[in-house]
């Protein structure tokens, strides 16, 4: 992938508002620098920076620590071991790893920070101290490393990535970095991503809150804490790194996987505007469009990953401050600017080349009750229910190889819809987990549940 791509260039007053916005929030937000960029249709678009230092300001190359973007690094090396079938996210971390104290917690629990551990280590601030504190994981854990029951709420944990960090190392038998490196990294071309500064590198600072002067702040090695927020990065890495989770690359991840981590797998916490969480993504509304990705910060620095995938439009934001420039909020923006400035180009459309004729047969008009739904499948080879003219459960299913069909989001989800048959072939009604779909409201010559009034339809005289 380019630095920036000629054939996607964006509009000059498009790329005039992504300066404005990235110069108002380094001028706000108080930062040091700031740096940005865009990718749309899978390559990166535009690249931009402000700073408060005279000349050459930072560009894509400069790198930058990311803080807890590193979650979801960690969580696509844990899904790349569950899809070589070397562990089951409903494993209980004890089975891969023994002795932690947390032991009945699944590995999906700790992914999508359900597994009820506390947010942040005992003892001293983690994020500035010396990992020589935190020798081991009970060091990391503690005596009493609940809060909540496991599964029982969304409650984010930072030794909860440690843990996974952990068993990365045990399943793979190689150091956590080394695994990232050989697996992710390398594949993916990232190798302006480390796990410490490679120059050139931005350093971190602390900007005073009432007055314009700073001093630098420390840069702790994590060691154990690594996989939970280790990594210094690029924007042009990162831009990268966002195309592959909105796309998938067969030599890392499946398209199918990485949908995955972008699927909520836990509720927001109480009060938290967010959509929830996935498997190492953070999901969000923002300018009415929903966006996966993840946040960062340690002190010095703040980070910002969001990708849109309805838009195909993904921005990162990297500054080196402790706070103030709220670097996830200037990412949304940059998303929306593209996004609203450049709307994408729908694809064309094509007829199949050769539709599953079962499916086909089920297509049209279909009556859940007196409730008028149509089924439709669609170019990805899914049917998709939805309801005619007023709200109700929309479902996207999956074909299964017994001819039945299985639902892939919303109410739906994991639900089996069958199509029932009478004697002679012809299609009776559908099934979809217990309900019946007829082809006429409260059909006579299908099973409606509870039966139907044999005077029919009828007005009120």
């Amino acid at each position: 992938m380019d630095a920036v791509s000629e054939d996607l260039e964006l509009l000059p007053a498009t790329r005039r508002a992504l300066r404005h916005r990235i110069a108002v929030a380094q001028s706000e937000g108080r930062a040091p620098s700031v740096v940005a960029a865009v990718a749309r249709g899978g390559e990166i678009v535009w690249e931009g920076s402000r700073t408060s230092v005279e000349g050459h300001g930072p560009d894509g190359n400069v790198q930058y620590r990311i803080g807890s973007i590193t979650k979801t690094f960690t969580a696509v090396l844990v899904m790349r071991m569950r899809d070589e079938g070397l562990l089951s996210l409903e494993d209980p971390l004890e089975k891969h790893l023994p002795a932690t104290g947390a032991a009945e917690v699944t590995l999906a629990q700790l992914l999508s920070h359900t597994g009820g551990l506390a947010a942040e280590t005992p003892g001293q601030w983690w994020e500035r101290s010396p990992a020589e504190l935190r020798p081991e994981l009970a060091d990391v854990l503690g005596e009493e490393p609940f809060r909540f029951r496991p599964g029982r709420r969304h409650h984010y944990s930072n030794p909860g990535y440690t843990l996974l960090g952990s068993l990365v190392e045990a399943v793979r038998g190689k150091p956590w970095d080394e695994v990232l490196r050989t697996e992710v990294l390398e594949p993916l071309g990232l190798d302006r991503t480390t796990t410490g500064p490679q120059a050139p590198h931005a350093g971190g600072w602390a900007v005073h809150p009432w007055a314009d002067v700073m001093m630098p702040e420390p840069s702790e090695d994590l060691g154990l804490m690594a996989a939970a927020g280790q990594l210094w990065s690029t924007t042009r890495d990162l831009a990268r790194f966002a195309v592959f989770l909105a796309r998938g690359d067969e030599r890392v991840l499946s398209a199918e996987s990485v949908r995955e981590m972008r699927t909520s797998a836990a509720p927001p916490e109480p009060g938290v505007a967010e959509l929830g969480y996935g498997l190492g993504m953070q999901l969000t509304h923002a300018g009415g469009r929903r966006l996966a990705g993840h946040t960062g910060s340690l002190p010095g620095f703040v980070a910002g990953l969001w990708l849109s995938e309805a838009d195909d439009v993904a921005a990162v934001v990297l500054a080196n401050c402790t706070s103030g420039l709220p670097a996830a909020a200037v990412a949304a923006d940059l998303v929306g600017i593209v996004a609203d400035a450049e709307p994408r180009f729908p694809q064309p459309w094509r007829p199949f080349r050769e539709a599953d004729p079962v499916a086909l047969e089920l297509c049209g008009p279909w009556y859940w009750g007196t409730s008028p739904q149509v089924l439709r499948l669609t170019a990805d080879g899914l049917l998709e229910l939805a309801p005619v003219g007023a709200t109700g459960r929309a479902a996207r299913v999956r074909a299964e190889p017994d001819r039945s069909w299985t639902g892939l989001s919303g109410y739906y989800a994991g639900e089996s819809l069958r199509a029932v048959r009478r004697e002679d072939g012809s299609v009776s009604h559908l099934d979809l987990g217990s309900f019946v779909f007829t082809r006429e409201p409260y059909d006579t010559q299908a099973p409606v549940p509870g039966g139907v009034d044999p005077q029919g339809w009828r007005g009120i005289g």
